[in-house]
């Protein structure tokens, strides 16, 4: 049974009235204060009513919600011009420098608004409440059409009308010389400007800046809530006729869930959006569901000291301000959900190789700037329309796109030898699978240490783990190649329902494999070997995962027929939306892996992946459920194949049900355990002689002989190794120098660290400290272990770390820890 929504527990709710009105364009214009912890500016949102005929068809008008999907219309070919960045915005910087070169340039004014932070005008502009307007944002009898907008722990200042008709220039916008009432002009020039063609792109961002710099031409009331902002204009009784052009004046708050401030492993101030569950409503006033898919520029400062990196098309560079700020500028013209925007402002530097190939250089200039002339009809495109890489002829053949690797300036060496190295073959092996890489560049930055994923992929720019740079390059390698494949899986194909992760996450766990196998050059039977050890060790902790979680939250696709379904206004309830947890899980990465992994041994390794080929070109640029995978899968397996799959078993066996989906706990029982999985098993026989011998010295003769293994042997050998009752002392000691295992990857060491907890190895409890500090991402179970084993020195150990890091934690792995020592 669903649980009552609880916003600040388990569900998120998704506010904005998307149904009725959507954005086409954000321009955000900020300013980072290092000193009070705020970004302080104005957005400028540039709207379009919405058409359901055009975008949307009814799927069930029997209930109460109302299903909608994509259209079919019809596909046309678009000739998009080469990128150029715009010009900076030209927007006077007046404010003064703060105490130190951390300081944001520009503090702003104090916040003089109510306790809450919020300044609201509704209630005292009209003198009615504004609950009334909060329930009625479609247009209903005399009442006024109200805009909601996703938005929490953000202070808004003021919210205006944009007079986008005193832009010079901009009367070309105006095709109805007989519009007598201005806000009508106003709306018609927006109109025209967000539906402009995709090869007038660069016109289009050069007027979106100059609107967004227009004067304000009127006030408009607004009211907030916990989840929301709510504007109105007086008179204003319909989507159509509400302004379409909205300027909010706005900053954000220290405590705000999308963005972390922090300190780098240098010991320098910065601030990263860190894929929060609340997305970006903390950073911005926005529309959050996937079906807003918007275009975005950005106009960050900040002092001369900091670099700013985004999610954007182009290579920023600072533009020198007065009094030691730099302004930075960046832009995206493919429309995207506004949750991918992604925001880095820190003392980072960009790491370079010592030497550069002329074969790295020549794969890289081919994408730089190509030529009108290189742009043309490779295929037929039938997402919205924008500058499609997959029609541009010299993209299509771009293996290894334009990329730069950024770190905090004490992981520069450690990046040099480990992750620098990487990026090319990993890109080209992506490529290779399939084929056009629908990002023009990419930057890598490694985040503070309190980041709590291994990694998170945005428009253009990744974010790694610093615990991605130890050991080998195994799993350093490995993350990227997750991450690259979520540029195909997750960003240029989204799911319309956030409850199907699987469609991002089972995807790019999948092809992480293929992509590495590549990477590494490695024969077709090594790569099998390879694969087959990763699919053992994930059956393990699928196994680990639905023996300790909550059955409902092991569900793919928690919503079933209901999916993608929203209310008549386009909210929805994103379910354990909120729920701590969650964020630690990985059903959906792994149910998701087994699903692929079991469709591609039936219809074939090479021909699934022709076909995952064929999908990306149909679907790139679009939003997606399950079905429409499953369906267009099922059509290209032949009947012979085939046999009794079809879409509504796999949603029964695999998709809408807890669990081990059966067929995969069928095949699970009847394969047969790999050469690399077998070489493991005789290592832990020769483990487990050495722990039962005697103390005293043996003669040489008797001496285990042990094997050099993989990565992910070692993973195995130590998961193994954990399911012993007991291993003394001395074994324990002979694993670590075996092994080297305080040098291996954090995957290694977080086993290493269970068998030092789980047998009181207080000889290496430093490492276990070293762990939970520098590795956050992966230690959160070892508190969990560390209390339950019951024993004081375990657990003050616990309390210890967690004293040191809290205050820098992220919040959810904060909460979920502090609920496990308390």
């Amino acid at each position: 049974m669903d649980r009552k929504l609880d916003p600040s527990r388990d569900d998120l709710p998704l506010m904005a009235n998307t149904s009725h009105i959507l954005v086409k364009h954000y321009a955000l214009d900020l300013e980072v204060d290092f000193e009070s912890q705020v970004m302080e500016g104005t957005i400028v949102l540039f709207f379009a009513p919405d058409d359901p005929e055009n975008r949307f068809r009814k799927k069930d008008s029997s209930t109460e919600e109302t299903c909608q999907s994509e259209s079919s219309e019809a596909c046309t070919a678009r000739m998009p011009e080469p990128c150029h960045v715009p010009g900076t915005s030209t927007r006077t910087f007046s404010s003064k420098t703060g105490y130190n070169d951390f300081a944001m340039c520009g503090k702003g004014e104090k916040d003089t608004s109510g306790k809450d932070g919020n300044h609201d005008n509704w209630e005292q502009a009209s003198g009615i409440s504004s609950s009334k307007y909060c329930c009625d944002t479609g247009n209903h009898g005399s009442e006024d059409f109200v805009l909601v907008l996703d938005c929490c722990d953000l202070s808004v200042l003021k919210v205006e009308e944009v007079d986008v008709a005193a832009v010079p220039g901009i009367e070309k916008f105006t095709r109805s010389p007989k519009l007598t009432v201005v806000s009508e002009l106003r709306n018609q020039i927006v109109h025209e400007l967000v539906t402009l063609p995709a090869d007038r792109w660069r016109e289009q961002l050069d007027y979106f800046a100059c609107c967004s710099q227009a004067p304000g031409c009127g006030e408009l009331l607004f009211d907030t809530d916990t989840w929301s902002l709510q504007i109105r204009k007086r008179g204003a009784q319909t989507a159509t006729d509400f302004p379409h052009a909205v300027r909010i004046w706005y900053r954000t708050k220290p405590q705000g869930r999308s963005v972390t401030w922090t300190s780098d492993q240098s010991g320098r101030p910065c601030v990263y959006t860190m894929g929060s569950p609340i997305n970006n409503r903390a950073l911005f006033p926005c529309q959050e569901p996937p079906v807003a898919m918007s275009t975005w520029q950005a106009t960050v400062r900040a002092a001369a000291s900091f670099v700013v990196l985004m999610s954007g098309e182009n290579s920023a560079k600072p533009t020198q301000l007065q009094e030691g700020c730099s302004s930075w500028h960046y832009y995206v013209t493919m429309p995207m959900p506004a949750s991918t925007f992604t925001i880095a402002v820190g003392s980072w530097t960009e790491v370079k190789a010592e030497t550069c190939s002329s074969n790295d250089l020549a794969a890289e200039r081919r994408g730089f700037s190509p030529s009108d002339a290189d742009f043309g009809c490779v295929g037929v495109c039938c997402h919205m329309e924008y500058p499609c890489r997959f029609q541009n002829a010299s993209a299509t053949t771009q293996e290894i796109i334009p990329h730069r690797v950024f770190a905090p300036v004490c992981l520069q060496g450690a990046c040099q030898g480990t992750l620098l190295p990487l990026v090319p073959p990993c890109l080209s092996a992506a490529y290779s699978v399939l084929r056009t890489h629908p990002f023009s560049r990419l930057d890598v930055l490694v985040v503070p240490a309190n980041f709590p994923s291994l990694g998170m992929a945005s428009p253009h720019i990744i974010f790694l783990s610093q615990s991605m740079l130890t050991g080998r390059s195994h799993l350093c390698g490995t993350r990227l190649c997750h991450e690259i494949a979520h540029a195909w899986f997750g960003l240029a194909i989204g799911a319309r329902d956030w409850t199907e992760e699987w469609l991002s996450e089972g995807f790019a766990t999948h092809l992480e494999d293929v992509f590495w196998a590549k990477a590494q050059q490695l024969a077709p039977h090594e790569a099998r070997e390879q694969q087959e050890l990763r699919a053992c060790l994930r059956w393990r902790r699928l196994q680990d995962e639905v023996r300790s979680s909550p059955e409902e939250m092991q569900v793919l696709r928690p919503n079933k027929e209901k999916t993608g379904c929203v209310s008549d206004s386009g909210s929805s309830v994103i379910k354990h939306g909120l729920n701590p947890e969650k964020v630690f899980m990985q059903v959906h990465y792994l149910k998701g892996y087994f699903l692929l992994r079991f469709l591609a041994r039936r219809l074939g390794d090479d021909t699934y992946l022709s076909f995952l080929r064929k999908f990306v070109l149909t679907f790139h640029g679009q939003l997606i459920l399950s079905q429409d995978f499953l369906q267009m899968l099922l059509e290209n397996i032949p009947e012979e194949k085939r046999l009794e799959l079809s879409v509504e078993s796999i949603f029964r066996d695999w998709l809408e049900s807890s669990g081990i989906p059966q067929p995969l706990q069928t095949e699970r029982q009847a394969g047969a355990e790999c050469g690399l999985a077998r070489q493991v098993g005789v290592e832990v026989e020769k483990w487990s002689r050495v722990n039962r011998r005697p103390r005293k010295r043996k003669r040489r003769g008797t001496e285990e002989v042990f094997e050099k293994l993989l990565p992910d042997q070692l993973v195995l050998l130590l998961e193994h190794l954990l399911e012993q009752k007991t291993l003394n002392p001395r074994t324990l000691q002979r694993l670590e120098r075996t092994y080297h295992l305080p040098q291996q990857d954090a995957e290694v060491r977080h086993r290493w660290c269970e068998l030092i907890v789980k047998h009181k190895y207080t000889k290496a409890y430093k490492t276990v400290e070293r762990f939970l500090q520098e590795d956050q991402a992966m230690g959160i179970y070892l508190y969990g272990e560390l209390m339950v084993s019951e024993d004081a020195r375990q657990q003050q150990l616990a309390r210890r770390c967690f004293e040191l890091t809290k205050e820098q934690m992220d919040r959810c792995s904060a909460q979920v820890v502090a609920e496990m020592l308390f």
